[in-house]
């Protein structure tokens, strides 16, 4: 008893430390083209995020119950599992943060649990109806991210090509403002419910939990975790998202931010934990392409698409890892 309380109390750590490092690597995406547009101020556009981070988080528990109890089975694996998917995500986003390449929170988590339910308990563990939306999803959110941003300011440009440069400025630059903090809110009303989901798994694993929920209390430690996690850090993905990819226009941040934010609250809706990462940074490309395809940088997106292309497998087998040595000391 006195070792299973000891991971418990492990596993909440971790996840606080997970939601703080989610906060720095994942959700700087919500905020970066507002930067490097210069729509917002670094200092603005993080406090604005970390507010609204925590709004999010208290609108919703669909996505951080799929998380909990959609994915693998509770009764067939242990809080050493959960411990051992914890630290092959952070292990996995701390080494992409650290070359500044933005990658997705979400797919890092799923390969870590999916890998360390593999080593607990084989493929039984796995819940094939609710990993079967997230593999939908991975394919999905980054499509309709593309299509969006494109659509969007194919449109800007249709009723707005006879304007000035500095009337459209003036204008995109009031509505990209908006369109931040929609992207901040239906940041925290997706990603900030990953690592409550987390913690939903543990405590019903520790208490035994036949159909778990999540308390008001999760929800708002969580929140305000990722919020200050946003605050500390997340500028060298800001700069990639923000400035690297493609030179941006506050036309076409606002028409990114606005079709990445419309996919995130559709996802939300339904439960379904999607990658901002892949949605916001898909639908840069898409706004930028459909300017100019010479001005994305497709070197930068092509690394962007490696990593996501390697998340997957690489936390799969860190999890796998992990797991196999918790089974080895316990």
């Amino acid at each position: 008893m006195e070792a299973t309380l000891a991971l418990l109390i492990l596993v909440i750590i971790l996840s606080y430390i997970y939601a703080f490092v989610g906060g720095f690597t994942d959700a700087a995406n919500a905020i970066a083209t507002s930067i490097g547009t210069r729509a917002l101020s670094p200092v603005t556009a993080v406090l604005m995020a970390g507010f609204l981070e925590l709004a999010g988080a208290l609108t919703g528990t669909a996505v951080a119950l799929t998380i909990g109890k959609g994915i693998v089975s509770l009764e067939l694996i242990t809080l050493a599992t959960v411990v051992a998917a914890l630290l092959a995500t952070m292990c996995w986003s701390l080494f992409t943060y650290y070359f500044g390449i933005p990658v997705s929170e979400t797919h890092g988590l799923i390969g870590g649990v999916l890998g360390a339910a593999l080593a607990t308990a084989g493929t039984k563990a796995v819940l094939w109806d609710g990993l079967n939306k997230v593999l939908i999803a991975i394919v999905a959110s980054p499509l309709l991210g593309f299509l969006g941003g494109a659509i969007f300011i194919s449109i800007i440009y249709f009723f707005f090509h006879k304007g000035s440069n500095k009337k459209m400025n003036g204008i995109f630059t009031n509505l990209q403002r908006l369109s931040a903090a929609f992207m901040a809110f239906s940041h925290g009303r997706n990603d900030a419910q990953k690592p409550m989901g987390v913690l939903v798994m543990a405590l019903a694993l520790y208490f035994g939990w036949k159909d778990p929920q999540v308390p008001l209390w999760v929800i708002l430690s969580v929140g305000l975790t990722a919020g200050l996690g946003v605050a500390y850090g997340g500028w060298r993905i800001i700069r990639t998202l923000g400035t690297k990819i493609t030179p941006l226009t506050t036309a076409q941040g606002f028409s990114a931010e606005t079709s990445a934010a419309l996919v995130l609250q559709l996802a939300s809706q339904f439960g379904i934990p999607v990658s901002t990462t892949h949605t916001i940074t898909s639908a840069i490309v898409g706004a930028g392409a459909a300017r100019r395809v010479s001005s994305v940088r497709w070197g930068i997106v092509q690394d962007i698409v490696l990593s996501w292309v390697f998340t997957l497998p690489v936390t799969i087998i860190l999890g796998w890892i992990f797991a196999s040595v918790f089974q080895f000391l316990f």
